[in-house]
């Protein structure tokens, strides 16, 4: 889903249901660093599908599938605007991974890619204008002001919403109103 569709939220109450089975291993913690993304240009667009690091993903989940007994992966720090590396341990117990992320189903290189990887795939769908109010918040309690947090929203984040409509593939189940 887009980016402030519920996603995260989802995806962290599931894996709390689950327990002890089951780890959320998010594709934001795939962000490639503000200095690479300045020297690409791309330090205004990032979170689009352009400023992942596609591979480093794909490199972990195949780990994961091999079945490794432990395979540590990047998580994105909303606070610190940066990925740390190696924040979190996917473990033997964890018998569930939900991977969650914007561009998980997207159907353009490298992303389609990943589509071998899911057993079942979800879409998670929100109204534009709850979209809207969701991310100016977001850019606002990061010490945004308004104008900058409603430029944010829509000169990005709404971008990169549109960009996940219009290009993903149909998910196994669709869910909407989160």
């Amino acid at each position: 889903g887009a980016p402030g569709a519920g996603k995260s939220t989802l995806a962290g109450d599931l894996a709390a249901r689950l327990g002890a089975l089951a780890v959320v291993m998010p594709m934001d913690g795939y962000h490639l660093d503000n200095a690479v993304l300045e020297a690409r240009g791309l330090r205004a667009r990032k979170g689009a599908p352009e400023t992942f690091d596609v591979a480093g993903m794909v490199r972990d989940l195949e780990r994961l599938r091999a079945d490794e007994p432990e395979v540590l992966v990047p998580v994105f720090d909303r606070g610190l605007d940066l990925s740390r590396a190696a924040a979190r341990v996917i473990g033997p117990q964890a018998r569930i991974v939900l991977v969650e992320g914007n561009y998980l189903l997207l159907d353009r290189a490298p992303w389609e890619g990943l589509a071998s990887f899911w057993d079942l795939t979800v879409m998670v769908s929100t109204p534009e204008p709850v979209l809207r109010a969701r991310l100016v918040q977001r850019w606002l309690v990061q010490d945004h002001d308004l104008g900058a947090a409603e430029a944010r929203a829509e000169g990005n984040d709404l971008r990169n919403a549109r960009i996940v409509a219009a290009e993903s593939r149909t998910a196994d189940v669709a869910m909407s109103g989160l």
